[in-house]
């Protein structure tokens, strides 16, 4: 995975440029930010986590002692999940100031070269980036449709309009992702704080009147569970894990808001709100039992305030939404540059921050998947059968990067690591485990999109290096064609730029080029993109010169895998290759390369296929690149891999 080079041929970019490494200050304005943005889905969590866990798939016994269990665990998985393992240790894995698991695995690959075993950290990390697919469409459709649903709590005769109410409102929250949500971004901060403050309060209410709930922080009451009833206990996590869902978030949203203003709006804030509410509600259900099951969350609440409870936290569900909808925007676009995707359309939805852009594709195919499974599971208790596969799944993934991270990056002794580590592995892979008895009951959902992702990732990968393996290998060596071709072809006016996505040989746009038109401009530029293993490459590692007389030139221009390539910008920052480049006096001559079908194919028939299918749909490098329109020229050849 190391550079990753774009040129005519498919190619790996894409960008978002949002980073905000550095950036470590915890500024009021960054915590109430992250407050809004990071936090959102881990905190409608609340709406659903604990009731899940009585009243879900795997049914527990409503007394006082599975009331302790269930919130200690919630407690303490909170504390090792998200404090230790993510705040506490992962949030200090950044490469240059950006997490995720793609960022991760970049870093990784970046500094480990052992091939017996990084293919597999690749395609472990791959197959993270693939589950948060499946995770992106459940998120929406269970926090919308588990806020909306407090209608029939204030009042049983609404129960009909929360399905049709729910469509509309994720109808609306992906329509209005095209028109840019920089300005409305601007409230999510105040109404999550409000939202949390709401949820606490209600909680201290609650637990002022049972306030022996108190004492279920204790671990004791978490152990006692599984002394008591092991099966019961395991199964339980299956919907514990809800309450930490959303954890990697605070990871993944590091390079926008820096590691210290997270850290302290977790543990000042968001933790202490949390735990309240979930107390609160156990409390509630310690006084009324199973009359307030259906909805312990809504029940806290007076009858007189339970509508305006439905409206924050509905809106909360929509911010927590945003939130996992820009960061399917960001992965993709990360994707892109690391080349697991081809190329797709970006629009950019703010003039002044880099990292507001809308890709349709995504949103349109994320938003036929998430009403589909609004209207297929009907209630949020269904879908959250759906719904933990792949969060635990991608936090199982991110121990086992973090274990490369501690003994190949930060080379801690092992009598460190091995407790630490076995601690996450154990913790996380109880989750798992239990989370996978959910797999009849609709967790297959987020297993079958995420390997059909993982497969077109992997077949995009593949099927790329074998492209350019083939092109490098029938490409004709560039000392023997300037010798060859400088003196015999007709020399006019301008500068030809040929782009390709091998820095070595003759791209097969100039051999046609030639062949067809018998002429060589006076300036000709051998142009390739790289992307890097690092978030940002700064303006002065940008471009790469190389003379190989004869007024031919091989340029390199170099970008993170956070940036967005724009090759018109780079090349006016160009000099010594003569005189400036203009725009009116340059062409760009891109290859539109045509699969063929190949005796030795170098993967299989159907992947081949399916290769070929992502080939011909990849937006078009004229406008990935921001070429100007009337000043490209593309030319076909054909490639057998």
């Amino acid at each position: 995975m190391t550079d990753h080079v774009v040129g005519g041929t498919p190619s790996a970019d894409g960008d978002e440029e949002g980073h905000g490494h550095g950036r470590q200050k915890a500024t009021a304005k960054l915590v109430v930010g992250a407050v809004g943005i990071v936090f959102g889905d881990i905190g409608t969590s609340p709406l659903y986590a604990f009731r899940e866990t009585f009243a879900g798939h795997h049914h527990l016994d409503l007394d006082p002692a599975h009331i302790m269990g269930v919130i200690s665990l919630m407690f303490w998985s909170m504390m090792l999940v998200v404090t230790l393992k993510y705040v506490t240790i992962i949030m200090r894995a950044d490469n240059k100031g950006e997490g995720g698991s793609l960022a991760l695995l970049a870093l990784i690959n970046g500094t480990t070269k052992t091939p017996r075993w990084s293919s597999g950290i690749i395609l472990l990390g791959v197959f993270a980036t693939a589950l948060f697919y499946g995770d992106s469409m459940i998120t929406p459709a269970v926090s919308v449709l588990s806020a909306v649903e407090g209608l029939a709590v204030y009042n049983e005769d609404l129960a009909p309009i929360i399905l049709p109410a729910a469509v509309i409102i994720l109808l609306g929250l992906f329509w209005i992702q095209g028109l840019g949500t920089n300005k409305v971004a601007t409230l999510f901060g105040p109404i999550m704080l409000l939202y949390f403050i709401t949820i606490a309060a209600l909680g201290v209410i609650s637990i002022a009147q049972t306030p022996g709930i108190l004492v279920a922080l204790n671990p004791y009451w978490a152990a006692m569970f599984f002394l008591s009833d092991p099966l019961p206990a395991f199964l339980a996590l299956g919907s514990v894990v809800l309450a930490v869902t959303g954890a990697e978030a605070l990871y993944a949203d590091m390079g926008h808001f820096g590691r210290s203003p997270i850290r302290v709006s977790w543990l000042a804030f968001v933790l202490p709100a949390l735990m309240m509410n979930y107390m609160g509600q156990g409390a509630l259900l310690f006084r009324e039992g199973a009359a307030a099951l259906h909805s312990p969350f809504y029940n806290l609440a007076p009858q007189w305030a339970q509508l305006p409870l439905i409206g924050l936290a509905t809106l909360a569900a929509i911010i927590a939404s945003q939130a996992v909808i820009s960061g399917a925007f960001s992965v993709t676009q990360q994707a892109i540059q690391l080349g697991f995707m081809p190329r797709l359309r970006i629009e950019h939805t703010s003039a002044s921050t880099a990292g507001q852009i809308y890709i349709p594709l995504i949103n349109w195919g994320l938003m036929i998947m998430v009403i589909l499974l609004v209207l297929v599971f009907q209630t949020s208790s269904n879908l959250t059968a759906a719904y933990g596969i792949a969060v635990t799944g991608a936090m199982f993934i991110d121990n086992v990067l973090l274990t490369v991270v501690i003994y190949r990056l930060w080379n801690w002794r092992w009598y460190y690591a091995v407790p630490v580590l076995a601690v996450f592995y154990i913790v996380d892979g109880a989750y798992l485990a239990a989370n996978l008895t959910k797999v009849p009951d609709g967790g297959w959902f987020p297993l079958l999109i995420g390997f059909i992702v993982f497969t077109l990732l992997t077949t995009w990968s593949r099927g790329r290096k074998l492209m350019q393996d083939r092109m490098r290998e029938s490409a004709m060596p560039i000392p023997v064609f300037v010798a060859s071709a400088a003196n015999s072809a007709v020399r006019v006016p301008g500068t030809a730029v040929f782009m390709t996505s091998s820095p070595d040989g003759v791209p097969h746009a100039l051999l046609h080029n030639l062949k067809h038109n018998k002429v060589l401009h006076e300036r000709v530029i051998l142009l390739t993109v790289k992307i890097k293993d690092v978030p940002v490459v700064e303006d002065d590692g940008r471009c790469r010169l190389e003379d190989l007389g004869k007024g031919f030139f091989r340029l390199v221009l170099q970008y993170g895998f956070m940036q967005e390539p724009d090759v018109p910008a780079a090349l006016k920052n160009v000099t010594g290759c003569g005189h400036g480049f203009k725009m009116m006096d340059t062409s760009f001559f891109l290859a539109r390369q045509t699969l063929l079908p190949s005796a030795n194919p170098g993967m299989p028939l159907w992947r081949e296929k399916i290769f070929a299918w992502m080939l011909r749909n990849a937006e078009s490098a004229m406008e990935f690149f921001r070429l100007p329109t009337n000043r490209v020229v593309e030319l076909g050849s054909q490639v057998e891999i």
